[in-house]
């Protein structure tokens, strides 16, 4: 019979934890909080100190009496909840309901390996009070700004609304990008290109300046009187300028930056993210030695590497790619939020490598394992050598610029590339051997037009980027804010970016108006960091609720008296129902907008928002392409005649048909590197911008 009990959250982590500890040991899960406030109520008394009313969720009570069992026969009961500030609540929470007469026993552990959990029990600690008020005061803030403003969007503009610290911050964000782009008024600019041959070379360079001055080209006349200056197709090489330069590797991953480079290499969202590598830490059957995790805790904010981890990953890279290869042991830059509680997310063992691993983990599990690793090795490994190559060319007094750059020596290059939100330079661009003095000839010279850009939407990976720059939220935080605001439907996603919905705009101009605060950068910014503070003893969490709500609750009476009730007006279709002949209406819906009758409850009749592409139907040439959504809610492309057309593709058909099969072309690339694929055999073309 076992001495011990070890209670952690999940049965995964459960089964796994206790083929390390032997029979002496009974491990069993909590399945996440026992405790937690009512949510059928504020459960927090505002008149007595903020004394919060935790009751057993709602179901949990069978498994509390199991627990409760179970502590009574124990010696020693372990809590051995997640390493972060939620899963010391969730032990503190475990140590009250399962009462007062247990020693409690608090381990950690950043990975899930036999030696790591092991060592743990070695020394066992007590639950860490002051990460327990942090945790708290964070919950019960987030009570008291949903508890009482939802109400109040409730009652002055539709049913089901929310309004949260971080969630609210984050449709700020979307919306005031949106403004910036309604607001933009784009401007001409011209820039001049040259196609240049040395010898048999050939190469591109592009206008720099004119006697030495830089010059404008803001309009096609700019642009004549530059070439108006040219004095034949002959060109000077005034100018070779060579650099060896080092590019360092990336720290390995935090949450925040797992996220995002998931995100831009997996097109993973970051819920999905989290789950993939919750599964990884949690532990994964492998072959000859049983259940293993095979990454550290995943919600982290620190990029520190453990020495052992560090000397091992070293001896690999040694093994495998040789000394040269091997980095140094840099300091990690860290943030100025980052709390520094554990490890970066890193691989458990460099060994299990993904290629060894593949055949244990499902696609997803393979691919982010694979990123992870690949990230951690190349951290440790020597900075890639580039070559530069800057070289002037003039023309009476016109000076062409060409930049080349080569790689001389891959380091981390050989395994991993860290992905970038806008175009990745050129490598690998070669300039011939050319002595200053030389000269080289003018194949032809392209003037090409452009307009300023608005600034891009936020993606997933963008708006969790900027988040973690304005110190708003934490790790854990940004997935179910980003699923918050999508099932509240304040946004939408249009090619990967959000777009704020009309109820989105509505919401936030209220919250504008009489919770200025709650949206405020700046305002929740140091909201964080009080929290922070009370997580380092160095503030009560008492206080640093009293200090906000002493401030909200008058906003929210004046909010009840003055918020005027906003009528949400059905737009009209311009159709008639064909059931009952009463206009159609767009209704808002829990998926986004539709079409229904406005004689509702009488009518019952809907249908969904079709947009169609403006192309022809490649296989019945009758009807138009529409674009359709999945029920996982992915894009599809399909023909209007539908049933008795059963055209469809997942790739957006452009209107003409491939050359060489005469099957129809589709959208292959978008951007700078636009392309169009053959539908049906390997052909491509580039698409000229």
């Amino acid at each position: 019979m076992a001495d011990n009990l070890v209670i952690v959250e999940s049965p995964a982590k459960a089964k796994t934890i206790e083929k390390y500890l032997g029979k002496r040991y009974k491990v069993v899960a909590s399945m996440g909080h026992l405790r937690d406030l009512p949510r059928s109520q504020m459960g927090i008394d505002t008149e007595n100190n903020y004394e919060p009313k935790y009751i057993t969720i709602r179901g949990k009570g069978p498994l509390l009496k199991d627990l409760k069992k179970e502590a009574k026969k124990a010696k020693k009961v372990f809590l051995a909840s997640d390493p972060d500030r939620e899963g010391e609540a969730i032990a503190w929470h475990l140590s009250h309901a399962l009462g007062e007469n247990n020693d409690y026993y608090r381990v950690v552990f950043n990975e899930i390996t036999k030696d790591a959990v092991k060592e743990s029990f070695k020394s066992p600690g007590k639950i860490n009070q002051e990460l327990v008020d942090a945790q708290q005061a964070r919950r019960l803030l987030d009570r008291l700004v949903g508890y009482n403003i939802s109400p109040v969007l409730w009652k002055k503009v539709k049913k089901g609304l929310s309004a949260g610290r971080v969630q609210s911050v984050a449709l700020r964000l979307i919306i005031d990008r949106e403004n910036e782009i309604r607001n933009f008024k784009p401007e001409e600019y011209w820039t001049i290109e040259s196609d240049f041959k040395y010898k048999r070379s050939e190469f591109k360079g592009k206008f720099n300046s004119v006697n030495n001055k830089k010059v404008k080209l803001n309009t096609r006349e700019d642009v004549d009187k530059v070439l108006e200056q040219l004095s034949g197709d002959e060109f000077n090489v005034d100018k070779v300028e060579k650099k060896e330069k080092k590019r360092f590797p990336a720290n390995s991953f935090t949450t925040s930056s797992l996220q995002q480079e998931a995100a831009r290499k997996l097109n993973f969202k970051t819920r999905k993210t989290m789950m993939v590598a919750q599964q990884l830490y949690e532990g994964i059957d492998i072959k000859g030695s049983g259940t293993v995790g095979l990454i550290t805790y995943m919600r982290t904010d620190s990029t520190r590497i453990s020495p052992v981890a560090q000397a091992e990953a070293e001896n690999y890279i040694v093994d495998t790619f040789g000394k040269e290869f091997l980095g140094f042991n840099k300091k990690q830059k860290e943030s100025a939020q980052s709390q520094d509680a554990h490890e970066a997310v890193r691989p458990t063992s460099s060994a299990r490598t993904p290629e060894n691993m593949k055949q244990y983990l499902t696609r997803d599990q393979h691919r982010l394992y694979k990123l992870i690793w690949d990230r951690f090795i190349a951290s440790q490994m020597a900075p890639a050598i580039l070559d530069t190559v800057r070289m002037d060319m003039s023309n009476n007094g016109v000076m062409f610029r060409s930049n080349g750059q080569t790689i001389k020596f891959k380091g981390f290059m050989q395994i991993y590339i860290e992905g970038k939100d806008d175009e990745e330079e050129e490598l690998n661009n070669r300039l011939p051997e050319i002595a200053e003095g030389e000269k080289v000839k003018s194949l032809k010279i392209n003037p090409n037009q452009h307009f300023t850009q608005p600034p891009p939407r936020f993606t997933e990976a963008r708006l969790v980027k900027t988040l973690e720059e304005l110190g708003i939220g934490r790790p854990s935080t940004y997935s179910p804010t980003i699923d918050t605001i999508q099932k509240r439907n304040y946004v939408r996603m249009d090619q990967k970016r959000f777009m704020p919905t009309e109820i989105g705009e509505i919401v936030h101009q209220s919250m504008e108006e009489y919770f200025p605060d709650i949206i405020d950068v700046d305002f929740t910014k140091t909201m964080e960091a009080d929290l922070d503070s009370v997580a380092e003893g160095k503030a009560s969490w008492k206080e640093v609720i009293d200090d906000f709500y002493k401030e909200f609750e008058p906003r929210v009476e004046r909010a009840e008296e003055e918020m005027e009730k906003i009528e949400i007006k059905d737009e009209p279709v311009g159709e008639d129902c064909e059931k009952c002949g009463s206009p159609m209406v767009y209704k808002m819906g829990r998926y986004g907008k539709f079409k229904a009758c406005s004689n509702f409850p009488e009518c019952r009749n809907t249908k969904a928002i079709v947009k169609s592409i403006g192309v022809t139907c490649p296989k019945c040439k009758k009807g138009d392409v529409i674009e359709r959504k999945s029920k996982k809610n992915r894009i599809f492309y399909g023909c209007d005649q539908y049933p008795e057309c059963d055209f469809i593709s997942w790739d957006r058909p452009i209107g003409r048909d491939c050359p060489k099969c005469d099957h129809h072309l589709v959208e292959a690339k978008k951007g700078k590197n636009a392309q169009v694929k053959c539908s049906n055999c390997d052909y491509t073309e580039k698409v000229n911008n």
